[in-house]
């Protein structure tokens, strides 16, 4: 998953990457408002938006009507010092999906990212199968035939990516812009060194990433002799 983090208070806004570079999430961050405008208007995509109201440039409130009026439908999550009544009923009026005050506990800022994301592919994905293979997005954890799989974050990043797209072509910018950041862009030799890993993975697991020439690789179910 890759996350919008628009925070100007710098310890919190290094500090919750870290937190979220832990759990696997991919984090670009804008520490102003017309940062994070012109962040939303390059190809990347992302599942979820965190935004502070309090910023330079442009406050939050503005930026998020702005989003809604041209149509982005991305999640965002309001993270604020601003704790009154008034001003939860103005931010989610203003089409937020969710409004935290600071102080925030960094594990339930977590829980609500994975609450927003789900709601916003439609609820019922908490749950990935493809024959014997089975990711469980909440726990963040993977099962083949029962077993658990250890995954690194980006090999697990790598195989939601691919499940959530299984029977079809993913490209390598595709693999790319999933598994980078803005500091840190993977070069095309580091991908393919997680693909080969994630194949190793999934050896004996009745699920195959098939590498369609020119193209990019596919997940599907391995064939069977007879």
């Amino acid at each position: 998953m890759r996350i919008l983090l628009v925070e100007d208070d710098r310890p919190i806004a290094e500090g919750l990457r870290h937190a979220l570079h832990r759990e696997g999430y991919h984090v670009d961050v804008a520490i102003d408002g017309l940062l994070a405008r012109e962040a939303l208007r390059h190809e990347v995509v992302y599942e979820v938006i965190i935004l502070d109201l309090g910023l330079p440039r442009l406050d939050g409130l503005s930026l998020l009507r702005e989003w809604r009026n041209r149509q982005i439908a991305t999640p965002v999550i309001i993270l604020t010092a601003r704790d009154e009544a008034a001003d939860r009923i103005q931010g989610l009026d203003s089409g937020a999906d969710d409004y935290v005050t600071k102080p925030f506990d960094v594990n339930e800022l977590l829980a609500r990212i994975r609450a927003v994301a789900r709601r916003a592919l439609g609820g019922a994905v908490n749950e990935l199968v493809l024959g014997d293979l089975r990711m469980d997005r909440t726990a963040r954890r993977v099962f083949a035939g029962g077993e658990e799989m250890g995954l690194s974050p980006r090999e697990y990043n790598l195989l939601e990516l691919l499940l959530t797209r299984a029977g079809k072509v993913v490209s390598k910018p595709q693999i790319q812009e999933h598994l980078s950041d803005w500091d840190s862009d993977l070069s095309d030799s580091a991908i393919d060194l997680y693909m080969h890993r994630l194949r190793k993975r999934l050896e004996g697991s009745g699920v195959q990433l098939r590498t369609i020439r020119g193209f990019g690789v596919m997940l599907q179910v391995a064939a069977t002799d007879g």
